[in-house]
This record gives structure tokens, C-alpha cells and sequence, in this order.
């Protein structure tokens, strides 16, 4: 594929050789001759100078006048470098080997179950009683969909996903492996004997449209009511959602990230990875919160950065934190004052002795 080609397909201006081919895609210091690299982070500015690439993809504005280099380079001006990478990457790479179309001879259908037009269904799969599966649904080997669940069109599950009796997901939505939706909700009420009492979880989970989920979560249903994921939704691997959470939507969580019961979290928020949140709280929309935070309370101001263990907000919780690294430095300090103190009561202690001598 030609520099020319690439450009056309991105709507972009080419700057250099628009007739150099390119067969591959790289990062920036791996990449090699025919290859097709970008820069998107400022940090990696320093690799336009030496990548080996013969093409790359930057920003609108960027300088390519500024740059240095003892080998061409073709530049290809993009509003978005990132995004367009990823839409060459998948031009140039083919797919993976896809699901056949039609239902595998050992997966197991109730018979009162609808599955829509065109479907992939793979080996091993359970499909229960009274499911209404949509159309183009591909659902790989493995899975096993709970009695009266509901599944949109164009829904993509990969192997040994579980969803539990009841729940809704949605169209265009993708889980991948090992996830369960619709879990027990973590329901225990004390007994007066020190053992616990499991209480029923008699709600729902529902998966809005274009939903991504991770491998290996767990998504509770409600032990009354709805858990409910809202459309576009972006969830990594291993997160827990408690019961009766709300993910508002285009929200995106990273790995590891465990939210409470009843916890409803805004639309557009940004969670980092390992973010710990209590139970009963409410975030706003468009909120970012830094990895392995641990929110302790309500967020109720749209738009802020927050960080740290308890949460506070983001400069507040830098200015501490540049505080506490200062900390020894203090002590020493301090430890050095009162030694100097000592020091002068003792000489002052003699001063007043040998004044008061005959």
C-alpha cells in the first residue's frame, strides 16, 4: 500500500514521497524500512529523528521543517494521529480467523429459545430456555446464556463467557473471556449466632448498546431492581461491579477497579486501574480519577481530576503528596534543632554555674 493510498483513505496531506510502500505497521523506535509508525505522545518526539520507519503519521501541526534526520522520511498530516493508526492497523493486518457462520452440532438450544437471522454459534455452547438472541450474534465455544436473557443484535461473545438467567445486554456489544454478568450480589445479613444469612439477589443486570467488557469480570446483578452498564461503556479485565451500580455512559474503567453496591457513577468519567470505590455514593459526569485511588465519599462537582487514598482533588492531593516526600528531610531537621537545643541549655546551664561560683 503506497504512502498515497494511506493518505486518501485518511483524508490527509502527504508531505515526502507519496509513492513509498508500505507493508506493516510499528511503534516509532521499533519500526523498519516499509514500515508505517506515529506520533501521538510528545514524549516519543525524540524517535522522529532516528525511527527507522518510511512512513509516519503526525499531527496537523506539527513541524516537519524542525526535524533532523540522515535518511528520508514521509509524514502524513492527520487530525489524529492515534485514531489513524488504528484504522491502517486494520487494513494492514489481516483479521484473525473468524467464527463460522451457523450453529456447531454440540451446542445445546432450548427449544423455546429464538435465535436470530445469520448467527455464529460455536461448540459447547448452552443456550436456555425462552432467550431471544438478535441477529448477526456471534458466540464463541464455551458460553453458556442463562434462561430468559435477552441479547441485542450484532453481539460478540467470546469463550466461556456466562450470563446468568434473566439479564439483558444489548446490540453491538462485546464480552470477552471468563467474564460472568449477572452474579450473585455480595448479600449477607449477620445472625444473631456470629453466621450469615444470604439474601436474596432477585434482580437483574442490563448491558446497554455498544458496551465493551474485559476478560475475567464480574458484573453483580441487583439484589432488587437493576445493575445497569449504559451504552458505550468501556470496561477493562478483572473489575467488579456490585450490586445495583450504575456505569453511566461512555465511561471508561481500567483493570482491577472494584465498585461497590449501589454506587452510580456519572457519564464520561475516566476510572484508572485498581480504583477502590465505597458502596451508596454518587460520582458526576466527566470526572478522572487517578489509579489506585480509593474514593471514600461522593463526587458531586462535574469535571474534576481527583487522586489518592482517600481522594482528594488532583493538586490538592499533589501538593501532599510533594509534602510527604519532604518529610524526612524534616525530621532530620528537626531532630538536628532540638540536639542544637540541648546543646545550648546544657551551655547555658554551666554559663549560670560558673557566674554563681565564689
Amino acid at each position: 500500500m503506497k504512502a498515497q493510498d494511506i493518505a486518501r483513505m485518511l483524508d490527509a496531506e502527504v508531505v515526502g514521497d507519496g509513492n513509498v510502500e508500505i507493508f506493516k505497521t510499528a511503534k516509532i523506535e521499533e519500526a523498519r524500512d516499509g514500515e508505517l509508525t506515529f506520533l501521538a505522545n510528545p514524549k516519543y518526539r525524540k524517535f522522529v529523528e532516528t525511527t527507522a520507519a518510511s512512513v509516519i503519521l503526525v499531527s496537523e501541526t506539527f513541524d516537519v521543517g524542525n526535524v533532523r534526520r540522515t535518511r528520508p522520511l514521509t509524514y502524513i498530516r492527520v487530525q489524529d494521529p492515534y485514531l489513524s493508526f488504528f484504522r491502517i492497523l486494520q487494513t494492514l493486518t489481516p483479521p484473525a480467523e473468524k467464527l463460522p457462520k451457523g450453529v456447531h452440532r454440540t451446542a445445546v438450544i432450548a427449544k423455546t429459545a429464538s435465535i436470530g437471522s445469520n448467527p455464529s454459534i460455536g461448540a459447547h455452547v448452552v443456550i436456555g430456555e425462552r432467550c431471544k438472541i438478535g441477529a448477526n450474534t456471534r458466540i464463541h465455544p464455551g458460553t453458556v446464556i442463562g434462561d430468559d436473557v435477552e441479547v441485542g443484535d450484532e453481539a460478540l461473545f467470546y469463550a466461556n463467557v456466562t450470563v446468568r438467567e434473566r439479564c439483558k445486554v444489548g446490540g453491538c456489544v462485546i464480552v470477552h473471556s471468563g467474564t460472568v454478568i449477572g452474579s450473585d450480589g455480595f448479600g449477607f445479613a449477620p445472625r444473631r449466632d456470629g453466621t450469615y444469612e444470604k439474601i436474596p439477589q432477585l434482580g437483574i443486570v442490563v448491558i446497554e448498546d455498544d458496551v465493551e467488557i474485559g476478560a475475567n469480570s464480574s458484573i453483580d446483578r441487583a439484589t432488587l431492581g437493576e445493575t445497569r452498564i449504559k451504552r458505550g461503556a468501556k470496561l477493562d479485565n478483572l473489575i467488579q461491579v456490585a450490586h445495583n451500580v450504575v456505569i453511566g455512559e461512555n465511561t471508561v474503567i481500567a483493570a482491577q477497579t472494584g465498585i461497590s453496591g449501589s454506587t452510580k457513577i456519572g457519564n464520561n468519567c475516566v476510572i484508572g486501574g485498581q480504583v477502590g470505590f465505597v458502596g451508596h455514593i454518587e460520582i458526576a459526569d466527566r470526572v478522572t480519577i487517578g489509579a489506585q485511588s480509593g474514593i471514600s465519599k461522593s463526587i458531586t462537582k462535574p469535571g474534576g481530576t481527583y487522586f489518592g487514598y482517600p481522594a482528594k482533588e488532583l493538586m490538592k492531593a499533589l501538593r501532599m503528596y510533594g509534602a510527604l516526600r519532604q518529610l524526612p528531610g524534616v525530621l532530620e531537621n528537626l531532630r538536628a534543632l532540638e540536639e542544637r537545643i540541648l546543646d545550648l541549655e546544657r551551655e547555658l546551664k554551666e554559663t549560670r554555674s560558673e557566674v554563681g561560683s565564689p
